[in-house]
Protein backbone atom coordinates (compact mmCIF):
# COMPACT_ATOMS: atom_id res chain seq x y z
CA UNK A 1 0.00 0.00 0.00
CA UNK A 2 1.28 3.09 -0.71
CA UNK A 3 2.08 6.17 1.73
CA UNK A 4 0.16 9.07 1.44
CA UNK A 5 1.58 13.19 2.05
CA UNK A 6 1.09 13.60 5.81
CA UNK A 7 -1.79 16.37 6.69
CA UNK A 8 0.98 19.28 7.64
CA UNK A 9 1.59 22.53 5.56
CA UNK A 10 5.18 22.36 6.58
CA UNK A 11 6.23 18.94 4.77
CA UNK A 12 9.55 19.31 3.64
CA UNK A 13 9.33 21.57 0.11
CA UNK A 14 10.45 18.40 -2.95
CA UNK A 15 10.05 15.34 -0.38
CA UNK A 16 8.28 12.31 -2.27
CA UNK A 17 5.71 11.08 0.63
CA UNK A 18 6.48 7.38 -0.76
CA UNK A 19 9.76 5.26 -1.72
CA UNK A 20 10.09 3.18 -4.51
CA UNK A 21 13.10 0.59 -5.95
CA UNK A 22 14.23 -0.20 -2.46
CA UNK A 23 13.50 -3.73 -3.11
CA UNK A 24 17.04 -5.27 -3.49
CA UNK A 25 19.62 -7.25 -1.48
CA UNK A 26 21.17 -5.00 1.13
CA UNK A 27 24.84 -6.00 -0.11
CA UNK A 28 23.63 -4.36 -3.46
CA UNK A 29 24.65 -1.09 -1.67
CA UNK A 30 28.45 -1.77 -1.81
CA UNK A 31 28.30 -3.68 -5.26
CA UNK A 32 26.63 -0.62 -6.58
CA UNK A 33 28.99 1.88 -4.80
CA UNK A 34 32.15 -0.18 -6.04
CA UNK A 35 31.01 -0.15 -9.45
CA UNK A 36 29.97 3.61 -9.75
CA UNK A 37 32.92 4.96 -6.96
CA UNK A 38 35.80 2.00 -7.06
CA UNK A 39 37.93 3.99 -6.07
CA UNK A 40 36.41 6.70 -3.73
CA UNK A 41 37.47 6.31 0.05
CA UNK A 42 34.99 4.60 1.67
CA UNK A 43 36.43 3.97 5.26
CA UNK A 44 39.16 5.67 7.15
CA UNK A 45 40.47 4.38 10.55
CA UNK A 46 43.61 6.22 12.01
CA UNK A 47 44.57 7.79 8.64
CA UNK A 48 44.75 4.46 6.94
CA UNK A 49 41.77 4.31 3.84
CA UNK A 50 39.89 1.87 1.91
CA UNK A 51 37.76 2.18 -1.25
CA UNK A 52 34.62 0.94 -2.10
CA UNK A 53 36.17 -1.49 -4.79
CA UNK A 54 38.48 -3.26 -1.59
CA UNK A 55 35.50 -3.30 0.73
CA UNK A 56 33.73 -5.39 -1.72
CA UNK A 57 36.64 -7.49 -2.59
CA UNK A 58 37.27 -8.28 0.90
CA UNK A 59 33.22 -9.14 1.55
CA UNK A 60 33.35 -11.53 -1.38
CA UNK A 61 35.89 -12.95 0.04
CA UNK A 62 34.06 -13.46 3.58
CA UNK A 63 31.23 -14.95 2.15
CA UNK A 64 33.05 -17.27 -0.04
CA UNK A 65 35.10 -18.58 3.11
CA UNK A 66 31.97 -18.62 5.05
CA UNK A 67 30.54 -20.35 2.47
CA UNK A 68 33.39 -23.02 2.51
CA UNK A 69 33.10 -23.62 6.19
CA UNK A 70 29.06 -24.19 5.69
CA UNK A 71 27.18 -21.85 6.08
CA UNK A 72 24.16 -21.72 4.29
CA UNK A 73 21.14 -19.65 3.56
CA UNK A 74 19.57 -18.60 6.64
CA UNK A 75 22.35 -19.64 8.64
CA UNK A 76 22.95 -16.98 11.86
CA UNK A 77 26.52 -15.73 12.34
CA UNK A 78 27.42 -13.37 14.81
CA UNK A 79 29.63 -10.08 14.52
CA UNK A 80 31.25 -9.19 17.95
CA UNK A 81 33.25 -6.02 16.99
CA UNK A 82 33.37 -2.38 17.61
CA UNK A 83 33.47 0.36 14.57
CA UNK A 84 36.92 -0.85 13.09
CA UNK A 85 37.29 -1.09 9.33
CA UNK A 86 37.28 -4.86 9.28
CA UNK A 87 33.26 -4.25 10.08
CA UNK A 88 31.55 -3.29 6.24
CA UNK A 89 33.27 -6.42 4.61
CA UNK A 90 32.26 -8.58 7.44
CA UNK A 91 28.83 -7.51 7.47
CA UNK A 92 28.24 -7.33 3.17
CA UNK A 93 30.08 -11.03 3.50
CA UNK A 94 27.75 -12.52 5.45
CA UNK A 95 24.78 -11.30 3.77
CA UNK A 96 26.23 -12.61 0.19
CA UNK A 97 26.93 -16.10 1.77
CA UNK A 98 22.99 -15.93 2.23
CA UNK A 99 23.74 -15.14 5.99
CA UNK A 100 21.41 -13.62 8.84
CA UNK A 101 23.66 -11.14 10.94
CA UNK A 102 23.17 -11.30 14.33
CA UNK A 103 25.04 -7.73 15.59
CA UNK A 104 26.02 -7.84 18.85
CA UNK A 105 28.02 -5.53 21.88
CA UNK A 106 30.74 -6.60 21.85
CA UNK A 107 31.65 -4.95 25.63
CA UNK A 108 28.65 -7.43 26.78
CA UNK A 109 29.55 -10.32 29.10
CA UNK A 110 30.45 -14.04 27.86
CA UNK A 111 27.11 -14.70 29.77
CA UNK A 112 25.02 -12.11 27.99
CA UNK A 113 26.71 -12.94 24.50
CA UNK A 114 26.31 -16.88 24.73
CA UNK A 115 22.27 -16.21 25.26
CA UNK A 116 22.21 -14.45 22.51
CA UNK A 117 23.96 -17.25 20.14
CA UNK A 118 21.75 -19.19 21.89
CA UNK A 119 18.56 -17.81 21.00
CA UNK A 120 19.82 -17.22 17.48
CA UNK A 121 21.23 -20.34 16.58
CA UNK A 122 24.31 -18.93 15.53
CA UNK A 123 26.61 -20.94 13.63
CA UNK A 124 29.55 -18.82 13.24
CA UNK A 125 31.01 -15.60 14.81
CA UNK A 126 33.88 -12.53 13.91
CA UNK A 127 35.30 -11.10 17.07
CA UNK A 128 38.06 -8.70 18.02
CA UNK A 129 41.73 -10.03 18.27
CA UNK A 130 41.98 -8.27 22.04
CA UNK A 131 43.11 -9.33 25.28
CA UNK A 132 39.49 -8.29 26.89
CA UNK A 133 36.94 -9.33 23.56
CA UNK A 134 38.82 -12.69 22.33
CA UNK A 135 38.65 -14.02 25.86
CA UNK A 136 35.16 -13.50 26.74
CA UNK A 137 33.87 -14.48 22.30
CA UNK A 138 36.28 -18.17 23.54
CA UNK A 139 33.84 -18.48 26.63
CA UNK A 140 30.64 -16.93 25.09
CA UNK A 141 30.47 -20.06 22.17
CA UNK A 142 31.00 -22.84 24.86
CA UNK A 143 27.36 -24.46 24.29
CA UNK A 144 26.17 -23.13 21.29
CA UNK A 145 25.95 -24.34 17.33
CA UNK A 146 29.23 -22.11 17.09
CA UNK A 147 31.67 -23.94 15.17
CA UNK A 148 33.75 -21.15 12.92
CA UNK A 149 35.00 -18.01 15.12
CA UNK A 150 37.47 -15.36 13.18
CA UNK A 151 39.38 -12.64 15.22
CA UNK A 152 40.26 -9.91 13.71
CA UNK A 153 43.26 -7.72 14.82
CA UNK A 154 43.33 -3.60 14.13
CA UNK A 155 46.82 -3.97 12.47
CA UNK A 156 45.12 -5.22 9.80
CA UNK A 157 43.58 -1.89 9.06
CA UNK A 158 46.55 0.58 9.99
CA UNK A 159 48.97 2.45 7.63
CA UNK A 160 51.98 0.28 7.49
CA UNK A 161 54.45 2.50 9.45
CA UNK A 162 51.78 2.60 12.32
CA UNK A 163 51.17 -1.10 12.17
CA UNK A 164 54.95 -1.67 11.99
CA UNK A 165 55.81 0.66 14.95
CA UNK A 166 52.87 -0.65 16.98
CA UNK A 167 54.12 -4.34 16.82
CA UNK A 168 57.52 -3.12 17.78
CA UNK A 169 56.50 -1.64 20.76
CA UNK A 170 53.51 -3.84 21.60
CA UNK A 171 50.76 -1.08 21.69
CA UNK A 172 48.69 -3.26 18.97
CA UNK A 173 45.60 -5.18 21.20
CA UNK A 174 45.95 -8.96 20.52
CA UNK A 175 44.62 -11.87 22.62
CA UNK A 176 47.71 -13.55 24.30
CA UNK A 177 46.79 -16.77 22.86
CA UNK A 178 44.80 -18.37 19.64
CA UNK A 179 42.52 -21.04 19.81
CA UNK A 180 44.09 -23.37 16.90
CA UNK A 181 40.87 -24.27 15.72
CA UNK A 182 39.83 -20.09 15.02
CA UNK A 183 40.97 -18.22 12.22
CA UNK A 184 42.69 -14.76 11.50
CA UNK A 185 40.50 -12.06 9.81
CA UNK A 186 43.99 -12.06 7.65
CA UNK A 187 44.57 -15.92 7.26
CA UNK A 188 40.86 -15.76 5.54
CA UNK A 189 41.39 -13.05 3.10
CA UNK A 190 44.45 -14.46 2.13
CA UNK A 191 43.04 -17.45 1.66
CA UNK A 192 39.82 -17.01 0.50
CA UNK A 193 39.01 -16.13 -3.49
CA UNK A 194 37.54 -12.62 -4.23
CA UNK A 195 33.77 -14.21 -5.62
CA UNK A 196 30.80 -14.29 -3.84
CA UNK A 197 28.53 -17.31 -4.37
CA UNK A 198 25.81 -17.43 -6.31
CA UNK A 199 22.72 -17.00 -3.86
CA UNK A 200 19.01 -15.95 -4.73
CA UNK A 201 17.78 -13.62 -2.03
CA UNK A 202 14.02 -12.48 -1.68
CA UNK A 203 14.82 -9.01 -0.26
CA UNK A 204 11.01 -9.02 1.30
CA UNK A 205 10.91 -12.15 2.63
CA UNK A 206 14.82 -13.29 3.59
CA UNK A 207 16.32 -11.78 7.01
CA UNK A 208 19.02 -10.07 6.87
CA UNK A 209 19.90 -9.47 10.44
CA UNK A 210 18.59 -10.24 14.30
CA UNK A 211 19.36 -7.42 16.38
CA UNK A 212 18.74 -7.91 19.87
CA UNK A 213 16.54 -4.94 22.06
CA UNK A 214 17.93 -3.87 25.44
CA UNK A 215 15.92 -6.35 27.41
CA UNK A 216 14.05 -3.48 29.36
CA UNK A 217 11.08 -5.83 30.18
CA UNK A 218 13.24 -9.17 30.50
CA UNK A 219 15.30 -11.14 28.13
CA UNK A 220 16.45 -9.52 25.63
CA UNK A 221 14.32 -10.36 22.17
CA UNK A 222 15.70 -10.32 18.86
CA UNK A 223 14.24 -8.09 16.24
CA UNK A 224 14.21 -10.16 12.87
CA UNK A 225 14.74 -7.57 9.59
CA UNK A 226 14.58 -8.85 6.30
CA UNK A 227 16.91 -6.66 3.63
CA UNK A 228 13.91 -4.69 2.47
CA UNK A 229 13.63 -3.00 6.54
CA UNK A 230 16.71 -1.84 5.81
CA UNK A 231 17.00 -0.62 1.94
CA UNK A 232 13.54 0.94 2.32
CA UNK A 233 14.64 3.09 5.06
CA UNK A 234 17.88 3.71 3.57
CA UNK A 235 15.77 5.40 0.64
CA UNK A 236 13.50 7.17 2.78
CA UNK A 237 16.55 8.82 4.75
CA UNK A 238 18.12 9.72 0.97
CA UNK A 239 14.54 11.12 0.23
CA UNK A 240 14.21 12.65 3.10
CA UNK A 241 17.51 14.55 3.22
CA UNK A 242 17.69 18.25 2.21
CA UNK A 243 21.22 19.91 2.78
CA UNK A 244 22.56 23.71 1.63
CA UNK A 245 25.92 22.38 0.43
CA UNK A 246 27.18 25.76 -0.04
CA UNK A 247 26.95 29.47 1.09
CA UNK A 248 23.98 31.28 -0.22
CA UNK A 249 22.67 28.13 -2.22
CA UNK A 250 19.56 26.56 -1.48
CA UNK A 251 18.72 23.01 0.26
CA UNK A 252 18.87 20.32 -2.04
CA UNK A 253 19.33 16.21 -1.76
CA UNK A 254 22.47 14.94 0.18
CA UNK A 255 25.36 14.86 -2.79
CA UNK A 256 26.93 11.71 -3.54
CA UNK A 257 30.01 9.89 -4.59
CA UNK A 258 32.51 11.66 -1.60
CA UNK A 259 31.16 14.89 -0.78
CA UNK A 260 30.08 13.69 2.67
CA UNK A 261 31.98 12.45 5.59
CA UNK A 262 29.91 10.36 7.93
CA UNK A 263 31.16 10.71 11.55
CA UNK A 264 31.31 6.49 12.80
CA UNK A 265 30.54 7.66 16.59
CA UNK A 266 27.54 5.11 16.50
CA UNK A 267 28.03 1.55 17.24
CA UNK A 268 27.14 0.03 14.08
CA UNK A 269 25.97 -3.28 16.11
CA UNK A 270 22.78 -0.95 17.02
CA UNK A 271 20.46 -0.06 14.13
CA UNK A 272 20.86 3.24 14.50
CA UNK A 273 24.16 3.55 13.71
CA UNK A 274 24.11 0.60 11.08
CA UNK A 275 21.67 2.16 8.71
CA UNK A 276 22.07 6.41 9.24
CA UNK A 277 26.00 5.60 9.02
CA UNK A 278 27.69 2.86 7.70
CA UNK A 279 24.69 1.76 5.12
CA UNK A 280 23.85 5.20 4.40
CA UNK A 281 27.57 6.56 4.17
CA UNK A 282 28.07 3.18 1.25
CA UNK A 283 24.88 3.95 -0.24
CA UNK A 284 25.88 7.61 -1.08
CA UNK A 285 29.13 6.48 -2.28
CA UNK A 286 30.32 8.71 0.77
CA UNK A 287 33.27 8.45 3.37
CA UNK A 288 33.17 7.28 6.80
CA UNK A 289 35.58 7.44 9.87
CA UNK A 290 35.42 4.83 12.10
CA UNK A 291 35.12 5.58 15.86
CA UNK A 292 36.01 2.44 18.02
CA UNK A 293 35.43 4.00 20.81
CA UNK A 294 34.22 7.58 20.88
CA UNK A 295 34.94 7.93 24.67
CA UNK A 296 38.71 7.92 23.70
CA UNK A 297 40.93 10.71 24.96
CA UNK A 298 41.27 13.16 28.02
CA UNK A 299 39.49 14.33 29.09
CA UNK A 300 36.71 11.95 27.04
CA UNK A 301 35.62 12.40 23.44
CA UNK A 302 38.83 14.13 22.81
CA UNK A 303 39.58 11.99 20.15
CA UNK A 304 36.01 12.18 18.62
CA UNK A 305 36.73 16.27 18.55
CA UNK A 306 40.09 15.57 16.54
CA UNK A 307 38.09 13.34 14.18
CA UNK A 308 35.83 15.78 13.23
CA UNK A 309 38.39 18.50 12.68
CA UNK A 310 41.36 16.63 10.98
CA UNK A 311 38.50 14.58 8.89
CA UNK A 312 36.32 17.39 7.99
CA UNK A 313 32.84 15.74 8.67
CA UNK A 314 30.10 16.84 7.51
CA UNK A 315 27.34 14.42 8.53
CA UNK A 316 27.06 12.73 12.65
CA UNK A 317 24.71 10.69 13.91
CA UNK A 318 24.17 10.53 17.19
CA UNK A 319 22.53 10.31 20.45
CA UNK A 320 21.57 13.04 22.86
CA UNK A 321 24.11 12.00 25.62
CA UNK A 322 26.74 12.26 22.54
CA UNK A 323 25.64 16.18 21.80
CA UNK A 324 26.24 16.76 25.49
CA UNK A 325 29.28 15.49 25.87
CA UNK A 326 30.60 17.97 22.78
CA UNK A 327 29.23 20.95 24.28
CA UNK A 328 30.91 20.78 27.98
CA UNK A 329 34.04 19.39 26.82
CA UNK A 330 35.95 21.96 28.20
CA UNK A 331 38.13 22.56 24.95
CA UNK A 332 35.71 22.55 22.37
CA UNK A 333 36.46 26.13 21.65
CA UNK A 334 40.10 25.14 20.71
CA UNK A 335 38.86 22.77 17.75
CA UNK A 336 37.43 23.54 14.33
CA UNK A 337 34.03 21.55 14.07
CA UNK A 338 32.57 24.36 10.99
CA UNK A 339 32.60 20.89 8.42
CA UNK A 340 29.42 19.89 10.24
CA UNK A 341 26.40 20.47 8.35
CA UNK A 342 23.69 17.96 9.70
CA UNK A 343 23.53 16.40 12.95
CA UNK A 344 21.03 13.47 13.10
CA UNK A 345 19.97 13.16 16.77
CA UNK A 346 17.87 9.66 17.86
CA UNK A 347 17.94 6.78 20.47
CA UNK A 348 16.85 8.60 22.97
CA UNK A 349 14.52 12.36 23.41
CA UNK A 350 17.17 15.29 22.16
CA UNK A 351 16.77 17.74 25.21
CA UNK A 352 15.85 21.26 23.65
CA UNK A 353 18.27 23.26 25.81
CA UNK A 354 20.84 20.58 24.47
CA UNK A 355 19.87 21.19 20.95
CA UNK A 356 20.41 24.52 21.15
CA UNK A 357 24.05 24.67 23.25
CA UNK A 358 25.16 22.48 20.34
CA UNK A 359 24.18 24.45 17.84
CA UNK A 360 25.36 27.51 19.21
CA UNK A 361 28.64 26.10 20.05
CA UNK A 362 28.78 24.07 16.63
CA UNK A 363 26.88 26.27 14.02
CA UNK A 364 26.08 22.66 12.97
CA UNK A 365 22.17 21.94 12.49
CA UNK A 366 20.70 18.81 14.49
CA UNK A 367 17.21 17.45 13.22
CA UNK A 368 15.49 15.07 15.94
CA UNK A 369 14.44 11.84 14.73
CA UNK A 370 12.42 8.78 16.12
CA UNK A 371 12.97 5.51 15.65
CA UNK A 372 13.81 1.56 17.03
CA UNK A 373 15.54 -1.20 16.31
CA UNK A 374 12.26 -2.71 15.68
CA UNK A 375 11.62 -0.07 12.69
CA UNK A 376 15.52 -0.47 11.10
CA UNK A 377 15.24 2.13 12.90
CA UNK A 378 14.02 5.61 11.60
CA UNK A 379 10.37 5.91 11.42
CA UNK A 380 10.02 9.63 11.29
CA UNK A 381 11.69 12.89 11.37
CA UNK A 382 12.25 16.62 11.80
CA UNK A 383 12.60 18.32 8.44
CA UNK A 384 16.55 19.55 7.87
CA UNK A 385 15.71 22.69 7.50
CA UNK A 386 15.35 25.47 10.85
CA UNK A 387 12.99 27.19 9.06
CA UNK A 388 10.27 23.89 9.09
CA UNK A 389 11.79 21.93 12.06
CA UNK A 390 10.42 21.86 15.66
CA UNK A 391 12.75 21.52 18.56
CA UNK A 392 10.84 19.24 21.23
CA UNK A 393 9.38 17.39 18.44
CA UNK A 394 10.08 13.75 16.03
CA UNK A 395 8.85 15.69 13.13
CA UNK A 396 6.94 13.80 10.24
CA UNK A 397 6.94 10.39 9.07
CA UNK A 398 9.64 9.57 6.43
CA UNK A 399 8.21 8.79 3.05
CA UNK A 400 7.03 5.47 2.89
CA UNK A 401 5.51 5.18 6.48
CA UNK A 402 2.32 5.91 8.64
CA UNK A 403 1.78 6.63 12.31
CA UNK A 404 -1.53 6.66 13.98
CA UNK A 405 -2.07 7.71 17.74
CA UNK A 406 -3.69 4.53 19.11
CA UNK A 407 -5.68 4.24 22.51
CA UNK A 408 -3.47 2.93 25.52
CA UNK A 409 -5.55 -0.02 26.35
CA UNK A 410 -6.67 -2.17 22.69
CA UNK A 411 -3.86 -0.09 20.38
CA UNK A 412 -6.97 -0.45 17.95
CA UNK A 413 -8.19 2.67 18.12
CA UNK A 414 -6.65 5.99 16.19
CA UNK A 415 -7.39 9.18 18.77
CA UNK A 416 -8.16 12.12 17.58
CA UNK A 417 -5.48 14.59 17.10
CA UNK A 418 -3.91 16.63 20.10
CA UNK A 419 -4.59 13.27 22.11
CA UNK A 420 -2.32 11.49 24.00
CA UNK A 421 -1.71 8.17 23.13
CA UNK A 422 0.53 4.92 21.79
CA UNK A 423 2.57 5.71 18.86
CA UNK A 424 1.87 2.93 16.53
CA UNK A 425 3.87 2.77 12.97
CA UNK A 426 3.76 1.13 9.73
CA UNK A 427 5.74 0.40 6.79
CA UNK A 428 8.66 -1.11 4.65
CA UNK A 429 10.86 -0.74 7.61
CA UNK A 430 8.88 -2.60 10.65
CA UNK A 431 10.23 -5.61 11.08
CA UNK A 432 9.06 -9.00 10.02
CA UNK A 433 8.38 -9.83 13.92
CA UNK A 434 10.71 -11.18 17.41
CA UNK A 435 12.68 -14.33 16.50
CA UNK A 436 10.73 -17.27 17.68
CA UNK A 437 8.75 -15.05 19.95
CA UNK A 438 4.83 -15.64 19.05
CA UNK A 439 3.15 -14.32 21.97
CA UNK A 440 4.75 -10.99 21.76
CA UNK A 441 4.20 -10.28 18.38
CA UNK A 442 0.50 -10.97 18.51
CA UNK A 443 0.83 -8.55 21.34
CA UNK A 444 2.88 -6.07 19.29
CA UNK A 445 0.92 -5.87 16.42
CA UNK A 446 -2.55 -4.67 14.92
CA UNK A 447 -3.80 -4.44 11.26
CA UNK A 448 -5.76 -0.89 11.00
CA UNK A 449 -7.64 -0.11 8.55
CA UNK A 450 -5.80 -2.94 6.28
CA UNK A 451 -2.26 -1.92 7.24
CA UNK A 452 -0.36 -3.57 9.74
CA UNK A 453 1.02 -1.57 12.41
CA UNK A 454 3.51 -2.18 15.34
CA UNK A 455 2.75 -0.51 18.71
CA UNK A 456 6.04 1.01 19.75
CA UNK A 457 5.32 1.21 23.66
CA UNK A 458 5.72 4.95 23.35
CA UNK A 459 3.00 7.59 23.91
CA UNK A 460 2.98 10.88 22.07
CA UNK A 461 0.13 12.98 20.02
CA UNK A 462 0.09 14.98 16.93
CA UNK A 463 -0.09 18.55 17.69
CA UNK A 464 -2.27 21.61 15.87
CA UNK A 465 0.59 21.82 12.84
CA UNK A 466 1.14 18.26 12.88
CA UNK A 467 4.26 17.54 13.98
CA UNK A 468 4.48 14.35 16.39
CA UNK A 469 5.51 14.93 20.18
CA UNK A 470 6.44 12.10 22.08
CA UNK A 471 5.59 12.47 25.63
CA UNK A 472 7.51 9.40 27.19
CA UNK A 473 7.50 5.56 27.32
CA UNK A 474 4.22 4.02 28.36
CA UNK A 475 6.24 2.56 31.34
CA UNK A 476 7.97 4.78 32.58
CA UNK A 477 5.25 6.91 32.89
CA UNK A 478 4.60 8.30 36.45
CA UNK A 479 1.22 8.48 38.14
CA UNK A 480 0.58 10.82 40.67
CA UNK A 481 -2.19 11.58 42.93
CA UNK A 482 -3.82 10.27 39.64
CA UNK A 483 -2.23 12.84 37.44
CA UNK A 484 0.48 11.39 34.87
CA UNK A 485 3.73 12.43 35.16
CA UNK A 486 6.08 11.95 32.04
CA UNK A 487 9.75 11.71 33.06
CA UNK A 488 10.71 13.42 29.76
CA UNK A 489 9.16 16.64 30.43
CA UNK A 490 10.60 16.84 33.96
CA UNK A 491 13.95 15.98 32.18
CA UNK A 492 13.41 18.93 29.75
CA UNK A 493 13.35 21.41 32.01
CA UNK A 494 16.25 19.89 34.64
CA UNK A 495 18.57 20.28 31.36
CA UNK A 496 18.00 23.78 31.37
CA UNK A 497 19.41 24.45 34.65
CA UNK A 498 23.16 26.02 33.57
CA UNK A 499 25.16 23.58 36.59
CA UNK A 500 23.03 20.50 35.12
CA UNK A 501 24.78 17.55 32.51
CA UNK A 502 22.49 14.96 32.55
CA UNK A 503 19.51 13.93 34.53
CA UNK A 504 16.86 10.95 34.80
CA UNK A 505 13.56 11.04 36.02
CA UNK A 506 11.99 7.84 37.51
CA UNK A 507 8.68 6.91 39.45
CA UNK A 508 9.20 5.35 43.06
CA UNK A 509 6.59 4.13 45.16
CA UNK A 510 4.78 6.47 47.67
CA UNK A 511 3.78 4.03 50.19
CA UNK A 512 0.24 4.85 49.80
CA UNK A 513 -0.33 2.53 46.10
CA UNK A 514 0.87 5.60 44.08
CA UNK A 515 4.08 7.36 43.06
CA UNK A 516 6.70 9.73 43.74
CA UNK A 517 8.98 11.79 41.35
CA UNK A 518 12.95 11.31 42.11
CA UNK A 519 15.30 12.70 40.10
CA UNK A 520 18.97 12.12 39.32
CA UNK A 521 21.66 14.88 38.30
CA UNK A 522 24.91 14.36 37.01
CA UNK A 523 26.39 18.56 37.42
CA UNK A 524 28.55 19.97 34.85
CA UNK A 525 32.61 19.30 35.91
CA UNK A 526 33.60 21.64 38.67
CA UNK A 527 29.82 22.60 39.50
CA UNK A 528 28.17 22.15 43.05
CA UNK A 529 24.14 22.47 43.82
CA UNK A 530 22.17 21.99 46.81
CA UNK A 531 18.43 19.38 46.54
CA UNK A 532 16.57 22.75 47.80
CA UNK A 533 18.60 24.43 44.78
CA UNK A 534 16.95 22.04 41.77
CA UNK A 535 14.07 22.27 44.10
CA UNK A 536 13.18 25.55 43.99
CA UNK A 537 14.85 25.55 40.07
CA UNK A 538 11.58 23.27 39.14
CA UNK A 539 8.92 25.02 41.60
CA UNK A 540 9.69 27.99 39.18
CA UNK A 541 9.45 25.54 35.70
CA UNK A 542 6.56 23.38 36.56
CA UNK A 543 3.21 22.20 38.07
CA UNK A 544 3.31 20.78 41.55
CA UNK A 545 2.59 17.23 41.43
CA UNK A 546 5.27 16.99 38.56
CA UNK A 547 7.88 18.41 40.68
CA UNK A 548 10.34 15.81 41.77
CA UNK A 549 10.02 14.98 45.83
CA UNK A 550 13.82 14.33 46.26
CA UNK A 551 17.25 14.72 44.13
CA UNK A 552 19.79 12.65 44.17
CA UNK A 553 23.12 13.78 42.73
CA UNK A 554 25.36 11.29 40.93
CA UNK A 555 28.85 11.31 39.87
CA UNK A 556 27.40 9.53 36.89
CA UNK A 557 23.85 8.58 35.48
CA UNK A 558 23.50 4.39 34.01
CA UNK A 559 23.45 4.79 30.08
CA UNK A 560 23.30 1.78 27.56
CA UNK A 561 25.99 1.05 25.11
CA UNK A 562 24.09 3.76 22.59
CA UNK A 563 23.86 6.64 25.00
CA UNK A 564 20.16 5.95 26.34
CA UNK A 565 19.36 7.23 29.66
CA UNK A 566 18.60 3.83 31.24
CA UNK A 567 15.78 4.53 33.79
CA UNK A 568 15.00 0.71 34.64
CA UNK A 569 18.42 0.66 36.34
CA UNK A 570 17.60 3.48 38.66
CA UNK A 571 14.15 2.73 39.24
CA UNK A 572 15.53 -1.09 40.04
CA UNK A 573 18.06 0.33 42.79
CA UNK A 574 14.77 2.37 44.44
CA UNK A 575 13.32 -0.54 44.74
CA UNK A 576 15.98 -2.72 46.19
CA UNK A 577 16.66 -0.44 48.89
CA UNK A 578 12.71 -1.15 49.90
Amino acid sequence: MTATKWPTSYWPEGVAPDVSDYEKPIFNFIDDSARDYPDHVYTIFNDATRTFSQVKDTADRVANFLVSKGIKKGDRVAIFLPNLPHYPAIFFGILKAGGVCVTCNPMYTASELNYQLKDAGAKAAFCMDHPQFYPTTQEAVKNTNVETVVYCNVKSYLPKLKGFLGSLLGKIPKAESHDPNHTSFDELVASSEPKAPSIKIDPKEDLALIIYTGGTTGRPKGAALCHTNFTSNVAALDEWGRLVHEKSGKPEKMRKGGFHTYLGVLPWYHSFGLTVCMLSACAGGSKMVCIPDPRAGDPPFTEVLKAVQKYKTTIMPAVPTIFVAFTNHRDIDNYDLTSLMGCFSGGAPLPPEVCKQFEAKTGAVIFEGYGLSETSPVASSNPTSTTTRKIGSIGFPVPGTDIKIVDLDTGQTSLPQGEDGEIAISGPQVMKGYWNRTEENQAVFREIEGRRYFLTGDIGHVDEDGYIIITDRKKDMILVGGFNVYPREVEDVLFTHPKVELAAVVGIPDGKGGETVKAYVQLKPGQTATETEIQEFCKEHMAGYKRPRSVEFRDSIPVSPVGKILRRVLRDEELQKK
